[in-house]
């Protein structure tokens, strides 16, 4: 028990080994189903999908290592929706680079977080966003995950009239994928462990008699990583561009993970009346430490997953859920041609869920005054509609700069915004 506490933090006073194995159990299960999602989505970028599924369960095993030694917190982390979306749909196919920029935008993202996080730089830069804005970006990555899974599902599709219209329900990849949402849907209600990865898992099989899944084995060897591993481009590194994506990743990654560990926190009790969780530091070094292995290895931004709420429910409360979290990880790497046969009609209901889950967020904006409603609703809208992470929250903060100077609010302004949002109008005048 004394090795134990060492390694993972585990107290055998308040603490049940069962309950730490359950949580991390339970965890697993509820984000496993990233194992199916994140080929799916990198592959669209031009990436091996085999090489995307083994780096994705490395960094999410190094990087829960890191957090289930060094922090001896019940997290998990592992490559993360909204952070997947916006390298494959804003930098390489909207702004035209190659996967091989994107992960070295990861890759710099990475180091520039552990650099943070030693030097304490990283509360400055929260602070120059205004929280009401941060508490907008995570709804608008909802809609933008959403609005791709509707589209890979093929329930909606693109219209020269009315831009977008309702897909063909007739057709069977279509009323599948709306089987797997309602599935899926019901699983969530009834509160069923893993309920996203079940849910994949049995539209998968329904797919099979109609010829949309195409299964040939479920254990393999591990596919090669060697077609992702190190592929940085380096050419770009200087431009404005690579300053803008690095930015962007950095200041999601940096929110999204403040906002799960302090949200799942509070569950498991360990936030005081400040608002503050021990040893939340090193839960930031492990994010920072996975995303630049992750990039290393060929996978996109790791961070903190909020599914470590159900392990946490279950009684998960030190670094040794995360240490079985890590083991499910190891055991899941034999299982890749059940995760690389997997249809988009099965994974998308889970984006679309998972949007709704991000959604959660948009009771924290306030709404009732002008002031902070118009550049929280653009910040929020702009994201689906233009198809880009990046532009939501740069078109946010400059309207949000904007309304205050010329509303006469500018004393409700720090310099750190008002810095940024130069910056940001600058990027859209010459580029």
């Amino acid at each position: 028990m004394n090795t134990l506490y060492r390694l993972f933090g585990f107290k055998t006073e308040t603490m049940s080994i069962k309950k730490e194995i359950i949580g991390g159990l339970t965890t697993f299960l509820t984000m496993a189903y990233i194992l199916a999602v994140q080929p799916s989505i990198l592959s669209q970028a031009g990436m091996d999908a085999g090489a995307v599924f083994t780096a994705t369960i490395l960094s999410s095993i190094i990087a829960t290592l890191i957090m289930a030694v060094y922090a001896k917190l019940p997290f998990a982390l592992a490559p993360a929706m909204g952070l997947n979306a916006f390298f494959v749909y804003t930098i390489v196919l909207t702004m035209g680079y190659s996967w091989q920029f994107g992960l070295t935008a990861v890759l710099i993202e990475g180091v520039c977080f552990i650099l943070l996080t030693i030097t304490g730089l990283r509360n400055k830069i929260v602070d120059a966003m205004p929280l009401q804005l941060r508490n907008a970006i995570s709804p608008g990555i909802g809609l933008f995950i959403t609005f791709i899974g509707l589209h890979n599902a093929g329930i909606i599709k693109g219209s020269e009239d009315t831009l977008v219209s309702m897909g063909n329900l007739h057709d069977p990849s279509v009323l599948l994928a709306l089987f797997g949402i309602v599935l899926s849907a019901v699983l969530l209600v009834r509160r069923i462990t893993g309920a996203l990865l079940i849910g994949i898992l049995i539209t998968s099989i329904i797919g099979i008699p109609l010829g949309i899944t195409h299964i040939s084995s479920l254990v393999s060897t591990p596919p090669s990583i060697t077609p992702v591993l190190c592929k940085m481009e380096w050419n770009g590194i200087w431009s404005i561009d690579m300053v803008i994506c690095v930015f962007t990743l950095l200041f999601m990654d940096m929110f999204d993970t403040l906002g799960t560990l302090i949200g799942v926190g509070h569950r498991a009790g360990m936030v005081d009346k400040n608002g503050h969780m021990p040893r939340l530091n090193k839960a930031f070094m492990a994010d920072a430490i996975g995303t630049t292995f992750g990039a290393l290895v060929g996978t996109s931004t790791v961070s903190t997953y909020v599914e470590s709420a159900s392990g946490v429910n279950a009684g998960g409360r030190s670094g040794l859920t995360a240490f079985v979290v890590a083991v499910c990880f190891l055991l899941a790497m034999f299982f890749s041609p059940l995760f690389l046969t997997i249809p988009s009609q099965a994974t998308a209901p889970a984006m679309i869920l998972v949007g709704v889950m991000m959604m959660s967020g948009i009771k924290e904006v306030d709404f009732q005054h002008f002031l902070t409603a118009i550049p929280c609703f653009l910040c929020i809208v702009l994201m689906p509609l233009t198809y880009s992470i990046s532009d939501g929250i740069l078109i946010g903060l400059i309207f949000w700069v904007a309304i205050h100077l010329l509303s006469g609010n500018y004393k409700l302004l720090n310099k750190g915004s008002i810095v940024l949002a130069i910056l940001f109008i600058l990027k859209h005048v010459f580029l």
